[in-house]
């Protein structure tokens, strides 16, 4: 039986989201009969060589339930949006046609919004174009944009080196700003999810808590990454040969571990203080995003569990 369904879970970083998926799933293939798969849109998950600074589920974790878009490429093999609609698309629609109800969870608001609204119309670079800003390091970009493209400057995230490289890119092959078609884009509604490019019926469930609260999970998580081994993680990736310079080690986590390494904090803690900083940073970004998304039903997931799963039996029957 082709199944239509799907659950989008989302959500700030650190809120919840992997361990709501999971017993969702759970409840739904016990009191429903209903398989359940889980598909993952956080960039980070996609690489199979970065798991602690990545608060990535465990093998034990996705035992019960079969999850998708997990270390399905290497760090070596950067992914970008195209890819993830490509493989990801392909995946969802596989399972809703073999009756699965898919579960999309994940914190990265481009590859969603990308999924299910479409993506920005993108030109493709002059080799000679591609190796003169991939060369360069991010302050020399930053500059770049606030001179041709300040609107996009201010639209994206200061760590967002790949999304940020792809709008100087874009200016400096069409003379016009990467910005423009954000304009464009936004006038069909970006936010309004009542509209998908698919025909899925959605049920949006948004995942936040009080600031405090998350800022103290928010910090349990970053000394946690030290305590599993972060940094055992980083050296013998370094080992394997990787240079550190990849695409994820760019990454808040990872980034601020190697600039520990390098001498750049002088104790662990206030490397882990830096991680959560910067972490908070980040959810406020995402919880900007989410935020304007509509239609969706917003829990607190540490009291409203069962007001979540009665949703989703709503959803279901």
């Amino acid at each position: 039986m082709t199944m239509n369904k799907v659950i989008l879970i989302t959500g700030p970083t650190a809120s919840g989201k992997t361990q709501t998926s999971i017993e969702i799933a759970q409840k739904i293939q016990k009191n429903f009969n209903i398989p359940a798969v889980i598909v993952n849109f956080d960039s980070l998950l996609f690489y199979k060589e970065v798991s602690i600074g990545t608060a990535k589920p465990t093998l034990a974790e996705r035992a019960d339930i079969l999850h998708f878009m997990i270390d399905i490429e290497s760090i070596r093999s950067p992914m970008n949006a195209a890819d993830f609609i490509k493989i990801g698309e392909a995946i969802i629609k596989e399972q809703l046609a073999l009756g699965n109800l898919v579960i999309l969870v994940g914190g990265s608001a481009f590859y969603l919004r990308a999924l299910l609204k479409g993506m920005y119309q993108t030109i493709t670079p002059t080799p000679e174009i591609k190796e003169k800003f991939e060369n360069q390091n991010i302050d020399t970009i930053i500059s770049y944009l606030k001179i041709h493209d300040p609107e996009s400057l201010n639209n994206l995230h200061i760590n967002d080196h790949y999304r940020l490289t792809r709008a100087a890119l874009h200016f400096e092959m069409t003379g016009t700003k990467f910005s423009s078609q954000k304009i464009v884009h936004d006038e069909l509604s970006p936010y309004d999810f009542s509209k998908v490019i698919h025909p899925w019926d959605l049920l949006h469930i948004y995942l936040d808590l009080p600031k405090d609260q998350h800022f103290e999970i928010i910090k349990n998580r970053a000394e946690k990454m030290f305590n599993e081994g972060l940094m055992d993680e980083i050296e013998q990736l370094e080992k394997l040969g990787f240079s550190t310079t990849e695409r994820p080690f760019n990454s808040i986590g990872y980034k601020e571990a190697l600039e520990w390494k390098n001498g750049l904090f002088p104790s662990q803690k206030e490397c882990v203080e830096r991680i959560a900083i910067s972490t908070r940073q980040l959810a406020k970004s995402q919880r900007t995003f989410f935020k304007k998304m509509t239609p969706k039903l917003c829990f607190n997931p540490l009291l409203d569990q069962e007001k979540i799963f009665h949703s989703v039996e709503l959803f279901l029957s």
